[in-house]
């Protein structure tokens, strides 16, 4: 049973039909990427997964329960966490004040294992643990949004593009971080505008374009499609 299903969904902006039947599957322990211009719909398709732009027909089923219809706030509670675009984090709150937002849901102790992980995995969140949100530098919001999004102990993980904005030493620390967190087992969904940290990172990729899936396959085999290169790889 795939972790993710996505069947034919659609949604809306007002009037503006911004996805057009869109289908995926993510399997246990997968990272998928959804490639695209921008515009295609890959920051709407990630949206419609959590509820916040709540589909207008098809379905999105997680680990065979369809949540289609669940409220965007319940949506972490039954497993998914997005790290947004932007990173919106809380900026007049501490990081740790932060990453505890991410797991208001929880209680318990493997609350504080949680955080010591974070810590683990992004070593200067430790050292901004009482530092506002809002004066860190972009690379470092980044790392609290994926972290915070970790606190909700998620079986999937969407990435809304974790480079946007950032200098390129640290997007190399934040992909870094990414594989090991797939590696401990942890399925993740990715949009990313850089289609080569994309397809680095993923086992298998989805093309959007104006709100439908062109191509799809494995990562290695997008890499190297004339079409791909031409469009997204800069060959």
């Amino acid at each position: 049973m795939p972790v993710l299903e996505v069947d034919e969904i659609r949604a809306h902006y007002g009037s503006i039909e911004a996805l057009k039947g869109v289908s995926l599957t993510v399997e246990e322990g997968e990272v998928v990427t959804l490639i695209g211009s921008n515009g295609a719909g890959k920051s709407t398709t990630l949206r419609a997964i959590s509820g916040l732009t709540p589909a207008s027909s098809g379905r999105v089923v997680l680990e065979g329960r369809d949540i289609t219809r669940v409220p965007a706030h319940e949506i972490a509670g039954h497993g998914i966490a997005l790290a947004p675009e932007g990173r919106h984090c809380f900026a007049r709150m501490s990081v740790r004040e932060n990453l505890d937002l991410g797991a208001h849901r929880r209680r318990g102790p493997e609350i504080a294992q949680d955080i010591e992980r974070v810590f683990e995995l992004f070593p200067r969140l430790r050292e901004r643990e009482r530092q506002k949100a809002g004066t860190m530098s972009g690379g470092e919001q980044q790392m609290l949004a994926i972290g915070r999004a970790l606190m909700a102990r998620p079986r999937l993980l969407m990435l809304d593009e974790p480079s946007m904005g950032i200098a390129p030493f640290l997007v190399q620390r934040i992909y870094e971080t990414i594989a090991q967190i797939n590696r401990d087992g942890m399925a993740i969904l990715l949009v990313e505008q850089n289609a080569n940290y994309a397809l680095d990172a993923a086992r298998r990729g989805y093309v959007l374009e104006t709100g439908r899936v062109v191509l799809s396959g494995p990562a290695s085999e997008l890499r190297v499609d004339p079409e791909v290169q031409r469009a997204y790889l800069g060959a």
